[in-house]
């Protein structure tokens, strides 16, 4: 465990993103974890009633950010600058990092690097309350679905990234049933929203 609390994995791996207890997203959350634990993940993704769109998207875009920080937080040791000099999925599937900001032309960087800056990415929308917001009332805004789909197609780069080059790793680890189950409710999630 000790490569969790190295110098490198600590810039990847990002604390956890908390949903104040009390509110209404925290009820959702719950509400999705006892759906989760039914076993039915096609249950599970399905907004509830009388709910709005927008706020079951943003928690569970919260939820899938934690548990891919988690699931890559895992693996960190064996995905380096050596190992992943280049972030892909395989040789048809090279992805360059581009935040729109800070970085406006796609660079071609490492699998690391290339997680570190999308995991910052996604912390730091997260983390913006006009796009964000935690408290009721406060509406979303109107790019918020655009916002959503984007952080979600960047997240479902990890998974290919860990599916595709550090399977065996988590085959190793015997995490595989974890990363199943998240990439199982991931995708279909994204295929209901």
């Amino acid at each position: 465990m000790s490569f969790l609390f190295s110098s490198r994995s600590s810039k990847t791996f990002k604390p956890k993103k908390n949903i104040p207890e009390g509110s209404h997203q925290y009820e959702l959350l719950k509400h999705a974890e006892a759906t989760l634990g039914s076993g039915n993940l096609r249950q599970a993704v399905m907004l509830p009633e009388g709910e709005d769109l927008n706020e079951w998207i943003a928690v569970n875009t919260v939820d899938f950010f934690n548990q891919i920080n988690m699931l890559y937080g895992t693996i960190t040791e064996f995905c380096t600058e050596t190992s992943c000099s280049v972030m892909s999925a395989g040789p048809r599937y090279e992805y360059h990092w581009a935040d729109g900001t800070n970085i406006k032309k796609p660079i071609k960087c490492s699998a690391p690097k290339y997680i570190d800056y999308l995991m910052t990415w996604v912390q730091d929308q997260l983390d913006d309350e006009t796009l964000f917001p935690s408290k009721i009332g406060v509406p979303f805004p109107k790019n918020f679905m655009s916002v959503a789909k984007t952080i979600l197609k960047r997240l479902f780069r990890v998974y290919a990234h860990i599916y595709h080059q550090h399977f065996d790793s988590v085959m190793q680890l015997q995490e595989e049933a974890h990363l199943n189950t998240s990439f199982k409710h991931f995708i279909f999630f994204v295929q209901v929203t």
